[in-house]
């Protein structure tokens, strides 16, 4: 694994493909509070893109927004609702060609309650990853190693994860199900920036 890191902005010239994982590190767990800190990528090749976030808020990520923007790229995310929510309240845009591992893993692992990342890895990809850093102070201007590794590995196996709950959602005849869902997930977020997480649009 190499875990490549940038200040700011994506380099340029970098070109991650069609098929891109990507997660974000913020201060806390509301979108419209928590200010962004850092957003991981990885194109499935084993190698992590760390993206640390000017805490100003003044440097424009021109290439990572270019890249979120893009909606020929198909952006796989684990908990997307989360994801989306931050990237839209941070940079203003909206994203399309979202894939939610979290979404197919309740559609199709119905057996179980556990849908974390770390219970995904260990279950399908037999991997087990840390989640030691997880709370820990991302806003710092030097990020420790092992925050690095750790912001890395909610990336690395995202590739892994979608092909083999694509499997089981064909076999289970809910693709298109999962599909539907991923649609709604641009609008959840913008609830959840609108009204926050508790509103329910489809309660009594």
């Amino acid at each position: 694994m190499k875990i490549f890191f940038y200040k700011n902005d994506l380099p340029a010239d970098l070109d991650l493909g069609q098929s891109v994982a990507i997660d974000t590190e913020t201060m806390g767990l509301k979108p419209s509070r928590d200010r962004l800190c850092l957003v991981q990528l990885s194109s499935g090749d084993g190698n992590c893109h760390l993206v640390q976030m000017d805490p100003t808020g003044e440097v424009y990520p021109e290439n990572l927004i270019a890249l979120l923007s893009d909606d020929t790229v198909e952006k796989i995310f684990h908990y997307a609702r989360f994801d989306v929510a931050v990237l839209m309240h941070t940079f203003g845009i909206s994203l399309s060609n979202i894939y939610c591992t979290k979404i197919a893993s309740k559609l199709v692992r119905t057996y179980t309650d556990r849908h974390g990342l770390k219970e995904l890895c260990k279950e399908l990809l037999g991997v087990e990853i840390s989640k030691q850093e997880q709370s820990s102070y991302w806003g710092a201007d030097d990020l420790s190693e092992d925050q690095k590794k750790y912001a890395a590995t909610d990336v690395l196996y995202l590739h892994q994860l979608k092909k083999i709950l694509d499997v089981r959602l064909e076999k289970e005849g809910r693709l298109e199900l999962a599909q539907e869902c991923f649609h709604f997930i641009l609008t959840r977020a913008y609830l959840d920036l609108l009204a926050g997480e508790d509103f329910d649009i489809f309660s009594h």
